[in-house]
């Protein structure tokens, strides 16, 4: 098959001739039924693709069958288990070899007959090929490449988000399929169960793929094809890949992210409200979906059907979703990318995020407080008359009001039940956030109302209340009555009178029963002299006025018995010191 005691090179005339011949695909005997005057070449195996032909000047790698017209094989590269690999063109083999290699594809089979002219001629081989031997071989094209090759990339799949593209100096982690041109396989990552993770640009890597990978996104799928002067050149490595051997990879990028990255926000959605952004030091409830940069799932707080509750910028969680979180507004949907050293490192958690992993974090903040805050109030509006007086501490007040979480979520109504919620103020009848929001109003006054948990139901929630959640009142209040001091069912607006029990005394028959009792405190507070303690049952309370001033539970008040509160409270001041 080489050439053999012939000259280097073509005439440029033979050569271009021989071009045309192979362009036709067939050679061709003389009129007279004489010997060939070319090459015969039959194309039995012609692959799909064909994405380039050997041309004159190209080194190609090949496996053949010689054999004589008889069948005789008198040499086989399969024999010797190693390739040919060769310039073809340039008079390096014989003449119809390097004619019937010429528009060969790569897996394509050509049978080709050799007249002896273009073959070993009227010398032959000493001991292997007889002078005037017509030759037939039976050949499949491997590899061809040329010295003026680059890398080829094709882009097989590109994502419609690219937030990056690879650059020198980068790291990126990607899976590969390995093969040689004819498809061949040599190396898969997949096979490994993990990436590949490598610097980009820094001489990790064959000069090839440090080429093939530049430009490239996250989740993107390249075909890269190296020549093997930019992969492993007359070497080879190993027993995987020949010497001079042209690589095709299918690579995808699963992440990328440089040294020097910061965490980065996208803004997906804020809400137009926005009148306080979280800083270090706060408390935050938020959602999130966390995926690697490929798009696979790792974790997901709705999965758990539970906020993700922690302090900010305190070291609680991984740096870059410290960072992340920072300056969001309740409401805000934000998309968070954390490079390895800011997340979990080279090392990686548990066995969901590898080592060197870039974490992409979707985040809806849901609330956020301090420590220290106090109660939020916006008053909404106002009645139109002038205000004098408004609710205070020991006040006894009606208010309608919707609750919910900073969301929108709705947690309660009064509405709900068709009548204001009742309560005296600093009585601890309701959460001490309220209590602080509903004082210093006016009836009518309407406010919106933003209670830190501290001064809600703290961590542990409540029934529908989610722990640590910041709540939202749109509070009205209805009504207001001065309260009562405290421990007082009844008080006087001005002196009682003098003769307090013959006043009450009504039959004068000098016992006083519940029935009288009642009438004449009723006869008082109708008359406006004095008031029961508000929101309670006026029943009940004269009930317990009566068991209070009877003091054997006779059923009957007796003027030894009948003793006002003032004097009961001094009685007990002498008896306590």
């Amino acid at each position: 098959m080489l050439r053999a005691g012939l000259p280097g090179r073509w005439p440029l005339l033979q050569a271009l001739l021989a071009l045309q011949a192979v362009g036709r695909a067939l050679g061709r005997a003389s009129l007279a039924g004489g010997p060939l005057e070319d090459v015969v070449i039959e194309r039995y195996h012609i692959p799909r693709a064909c994405p380039r032909e050997v041309q004159m000047g190209d080194f190609v790698r090949y496996h053949y069958n010689g054999t004589f017209e008889d069948g005789k094989k008198f040499d086989s590269s399969y024999d010797r288990n190693s390739l040919v690999a060769i310039v073809v063109g340039v008079g390096r083999l014989i003449t119809g070899m390097d004619r019937g290699l010429m528009g060969m594809c790569v897996n394509e089979r050509r049978r080709l007959v050799v007249p002896p002219h273009l073959g070993y001629g009227s010398i032959g081989v000493a001991g292997l090929i007889p002078p005037d031997a017509t030759l037939y071989f039976d050949v499949v094209l491997v590899d061809v490449w040329n010295q003026a090759d680059t890398v080829q990339v094709s882009v097989l799949l590109r994502p419609p988000l690219c937030p990056r593209m690879v650059q020198d100096g980068d790291f990126v982690r990607y899976h590969y399929n390995g093969t040689l041109l004819n498809g061949a396989p040599f190396d898969s990552s997949y096979s490994r169960g993990g990436t590949y993770d490598t610097y980009v640009g820094s001489g990790w890597l064959i000069k090839g793929m440090d080429q093939g990978l530049q430009g490239m996104c996250p989740g993107e799928r390249r075909r890269v094809t190296i020549p093997p002067f930019l992969a492993y050149g007359e070497k080879g490595y190993g027993t995987v890949i020949p010497p001079q051997a042209s690589l095709v990879f299918h690579v995808l990028l699963v992440d990328v992210h440089n040294p020097k990255d910061t965490a980065q926000v996208d803004t997906l959605a804020v809400p137009a409200d926005c009148v306080r952004k979280a800083a270090a030091g706060d408390f935050m409830r938020y959602h999130y979906n966390g995926s690697l940069m490929d798009g696979t799932p790792f974790d997901s707080s709705y999965s758990r059907n539970h906020t993700y509750n922690t302090y900010i910028g305190q070291g609680y969680i991984i740096p870059g979703m410290d960072q992340g979180l920072q300056g969001a507004c309740m409401g805000e949907y934000r998309r968070i990318t954390v490079p390895p050293h800011l997340a979990y490192g080279e090392n990686g958690t548990g066995n969901k995020i590898p080592g060197s992993a870039v974490l992409v974090f979707h985040v809806l903040v849901i609330d956020f407080h301090n420590p220290s805050d106090p109660v939020g109030i916006e008053t909404l509006s106002r009645p139109a008359e002038p205000c004098n007086e408004t609710s205070k501490l020991g006040d006894f007040i009606r208010y309608h009001y919707n609750c919910s979480l900073m969301d929108g979520t709705r947690l309660f109504s009064s509405h709900d039940y068709g009548a204001p919620q009742e309560a005296t103020l600093g009585a601890n009848k309701v959460i001490e956030g309220l209590d602080r929001g509903l004082q210093g109003m006016c009836v009518g006054e309407r406010r919106r109302l933003v209670v830190p948990p501290h001064l809600a139901h703290g961590e542990s929630g409540a029934r529908g209340v989610p722990g640590s959640a910041v709540l939202l009142f749109e509070v009205e209040l209805v009504s207001r009555e001065d309260g009562l001091p405290d421990g007082y069912l009844f008080v006087w607006h001005e002196d009682p009178p003098a003769s307090l029990f013959e006043d009450m005394d009504l039959n004068k028959d000098g016992e006083v029963p519940l029935d009288e009792f009642s009438v004449f405190i009723k006869a008082q507070v109708q008359e406006g002299k004095g008031r029961l303690l508000p929101g309670q049952d006026p029943e009940k309370t004269i009930g317990d006025m009566f068991r209070n001033q009877d003091r054997d539970q006779d059923g009957r008040i007796t003027a030894a018995e009948l003793k006002l509160k003032s004097e009961e409270d001094q009685e007990r001041v002498h008896e306590e010191l």
